[in-house]
């Protein structure tokens, strides 16, 4: 039997709501595979750990994050006032997230932006734009870049407050990221966006020196350049001509999230940050404290990040897009939670009832 240890991290706000409905799916996908078994190990992280503990990552969640072959993480952050409560340097972000990323260098995320046309009334764009429907992959450099560089604060001889940080790339750092995003594009269309900002920014010079200088290993590839402003805006008008997109960690953190726009909410968007030994899995939205506890948060993001571990960490990529398949076919019958729901006519579910249906559609299905 294969046996791997997965780390839980609820976090906040939804958090612990959203990871009760990740925890049911690995339930029954144990259940349909008898050679199979996941051993959850929960754990603080956040504002929950820091509130408790004194830190947002502390010891007892580093060691069994150290242990576990994979991690599933909800989401993190409170409100501005909440937030206000925490020293600046254990907010969530910077104390707990910044930190395991660092630690376990999880160097490349991945975000799929995915709808089917089935789904496009989610989708603020028109049905002419949306077409037979969104099938892109966003890959953003993770531990680097201006998030990571050298921070510095103060007040200059004049008496005015300054800050300054430092955007920092070296060439290995590039060249891994843009290798998985070669091979990635290798298994799907072999288009490649680059996108950067050459420009303005000799950081984007150096990245595109080595996009060119490994490009020249995948022959079979195409390489199209676009800057990153002007990405922004064809996202919106024609997003069908993108299949592959890689760059830096800045760019890679806007744009995922106007790719959650363009499908009509982050929390139809799931991720993977993936390192070169341990990697963790997680929805791209926030906390939304404003709902927690009210059992109507969607849980597909945080669904979709346990089929995006399935498939990456554990090798299960039929059982993956079985996930994805039950997901949208609960979708497809007309429900969905009130948080996706926006006035829409559909047929109003709780958080839990949906990953129920997520189970049975999941059971229907055969192994």
């Amino acid at each position: 039997m294969k046996q791997y240890k997965i780390a839980l991290l609820a976090g906040d706000g939804i958090g612990p709501e959203i990871m009760n409905e990740a925890v049911k799916v690995l339930k029954a996908v144990e259940k349909r595979h008898a050679d199979v078994s996941f051993d959850l190990q929960e754990a603080l992280f956040g504002a929950a750990a820091y509130f408790e503990t004194g830190k947002s990552f502390p010891e007892e969640t580093i060691k069994i994050c150290d242990e576990a072959d994979a991690i599933l993480k909800g989401t993190i952050g409170l409100n501005h006032e909440q937030s206000q409560k925490i020293p600046v340097d254990e907010q969530p972000e910077r104390g707990a997230l910044l930190p395991m990323r660092r630690r376990y260098n999880t160097f490349a995320n991945f975000r799929p932006v995915y709808l089917p046309k089935e789904l496009s009334f989610f989708s603020p764009l028109k049905e002419e734009v949306i077409g037979d429907g969104i099938d892109f992959m966003i890959i953003r450099e993770l531990v680097g870049g201006l998030y990571f560089g050298e921070k510095k604060a103060g007040v200059d001889a004049n008496g005015k407050r300054y800050v300054k940080e430092l955007l920092e790339y070296d060439e290995d750092q590039i060249r891994a990221i843009v290798k998985v995003a070669f091979n990635t594009a290798q298994s799907r269309k072999k288009v490649l966006h680059n996108i950067h900002k050459s420009n303005v920014l000799k950081s984007s010079v150096l990245w595109n020196e080595i996009v060119g200088e490994v490009g020249k290993d995948y022959p079979d590839v195409e390489v199209k350049h676009i800057l990153v402003d002007a990405a922004a805006t064809y996202l919106c008008l024609n997003p069908k001509q993108f299949d592959v997109m890689v760059m830096e960690n800045m760019f890679g953190d806007i744009l995922s999230d106007l790719g959650g726009g363009i499908l009509g909410s982050l929390g139809l968007m799931p991720s993977a940050c993936v390192g070169p030994e341990k990697s963790y899995y997680e929805p791209s939205h926030g906390s939304a404290p404003d709902i927690a506890g009210q059992n109507i948060a969607n849980p597909y993001s945080m669904i979709g990040s346990v089929a995006l571990m399935l498939d990456m960490s554990f090798g299960m990529k039929q059982e993956a897009n079985n996930l994805w398949q039950a997901m949208q076919a609960v979708f497809a019958q007309g429900y969905c939670t009130p948080d996706l729901a926006k006035g829409r006519d559909v047929k109003l579910i709780k958080t839990d009832e949906f990953g129920d249906m997520v189970v049975r559609e999941l059971e229907k299905m055969p192994v």
